[in-house]
């Protein structure tokens, strides 16, 4: 009998595979593993869900007479952030103006450098931006308006903080450099705050690049300081271009509320609230100031000696003219004392660069003009030198605001030579007391000892190339 390949191929199939027609396939049995089995050859790694943040996590407790973040109506996602920072208690300025910043008033407020009004109008915009729609490209929400591209670059870094963990995103426009960059970042990434000088933005709003019909708060920080430098002209033709006024809050602080800055505030601000905040020179108390009667030639020597006798801490050095800044920072660098020269003239791209070697300690002496003297904060400077008195009575104010910063204790030293001694009684009667005039010790009199020269290291290469040339040249003239 014979049997065809195809019928012995289909029987193997069925017994193995348990299909007659060798098309299936036989199934194999599945393996439950048990979840200790699971666990050992397989672990599950599981991911850590981050707590949701609530402000009841952040306690600082109540005390008398100090009022807390907690009691204003800040939305958590600032608060989270001013939690990080430290913050735990309001300035008097915070507490006479968040709520009603918060509540959308507007405000004029007497405040100087120092005395935290930054925070209340960084925390007002941010809290109420995050109540509405989020902005596009070219349309800021909230518009600062400040006079110098220092405290631009401040602000900005001050507001990313606080924003942090928000979506709400921060720019800023000042002039000297990054013309293009400035320019796509506002024609291409959405833009809720911007901070700017006027020059800048003005000119980004005659180019189109950017328009403020959705901007509905507007900030003028320092504005005496604006009226003084002839901003205001500019201000006029930038808060033109805003909505009417009915919809836009305004908030203005000044270190000094002239009839000018009164005059600006009935023309830009409806209903607002009047503030006038604790005097810098009252913040200051742990400030200890001195006045050397030292002549025109010994104040050099004295600010050697000052600065040998710190050898770990920051010196700010204030002078009045570009020139005065310039000559001094050189017969320091004469000296061996490294300095850092900070003025007017200095281009952006290097003044940012020296700040920030002098914010990080990489060099502890920076000598400058007024153009430091305010919005630069900087902790950490324990000497403020005024190597020429200031001809303001308010430089002098703002200068040692430089020192003793959130509750340090800071030393601030004046010289009263034969001209500086005339402006010392309208410095006074600003301050409403007497300044201690001494006369300078014996050992800061003293000559400082001349920097030594470093030692030139000798070229052993140079030497040995002109020897192997002499002695090649009397080889060929042996051979001649």
């Amino acid at each position: 009998m014979k049997i065809s390949l195809c019928a012995v191929y289909r029987k193997i199939c069925s017994l193995v595979f348990g299909d007659d027609k060798g098309q299936g396939k036989k199934e194999v049995p599945a393996v439950i593993k048990t979840g200790e089995e699971k666990k050992e050859r397989s672990p599950a790694k599981k991911k850590k869900q981050r707590k949701k943040w609530s402000p009841e996590n952040w306690v600082v407790a109540e005390k008398e007479g100090m009022r807390r973040f907690h009691d204003f109506s800040i939305s958590d996602a600032v608060m989270h952030a001013i939690a990080d920072l430290g913050f735990t208690y309001c300035t008097p300025v915070q507490e006479l103006a968040l709520a009603d910043c918060l509540a959308g008033r507007d405000l004029v407020a007497k405040a100087n450098t120092g005395t935290g009004k930054t925070a209340v109008f960084l925390i007002t915009i941010l809290t109420r931006l995050l109540g509405g729609k989020k902005g596009g490209p070219r349309y800021p929400r909230a518009l600062v308006l400040v006079p110098t591209r220092e405290l631009v670059v401040q602000i900005g870094k001050d507001a990313q903080q606080l924003a942090r963990y928000s979506n709400l995103s921060v720019r800023t426009v000042f002039g000297g450099t990054d013309y293009q960059k400035q320019q796509d970042l506002l024609r291409d990434k959405p833009c809720d705050l911007l901070v700017a000088t006027p020059g800048r933005l003005l000119d980004f709003l005659g180019k189109n690049i950017i328009s403020l019909d959705r901007c509905g708060i507007l900030v003028l920080d320092e504005a005496d300081r604006m009226l003084d430098m002839g901003f205001i002209p500019d201000v006029r033709r930038i808060v033109g271009r805003l909505p009417g006024k009915e919809r836009w809050q305004t908030l203005l602080f000044s270190a000094t509320i002239t009839d000018d800055v009164k005059r600006l505030a009935a023309q830009w601000c409806r209903d607002a609230k009047m503030v006038e905040a604790e005097p810098e020179q009252m913040t200051t108390k742990k400030v200890r100031q001195v006045v050397y009667l030292a002549s025109s030639e010994e104040k050099f020597t004295i600010l050697c000696n000052l600065v040998a006798s710190r050898p770990q801490e920051r010196v700010m050095v204030f002078t009045n003219m570009k020139g005065e800044s310039r000559k001094l920072s050189e017969r320091l660098q004469q000296a061996g004392i490294d300095c850092l020269l900070l003025t007017g003239d200095v281009p952006q791209h290097k003044r940012m660069a020296r700040l920030e070697r002098f914010r990080s300690g990489k060099t502890r002496v920076l000598v400058a003009t007024d153009v430091a003297g305010r919005g630069i904060h900087i902790d950490g400077i324990e000497l403020v030198v005024n190597f020429t008195l200031p001809y303001e009575p308010e430089d002098y104010v703002h200068r040692i605001g430089r020192t003793g910063r959130a509750g340090a204790e800071g030393l601030a030293v004046s010289f009263a030579c034969e001209e500086g001694a005339f402006y010392l009684p309208a410095i006074e009667e600003l301050l409403g007391e007497k300044l201690a005039c001494v006369m300078p010790e014996e050992e800061l009199l003293q000559s400082p000892p001349l920097p030594k020269r470093p030692v030139r290291k000798k070229r052993r290469r140079r030497r040995k190339s002109v020897q192997k040339s002499s002695h090649d040249n009397r080889e060929r003239a042996e051979k001649q």
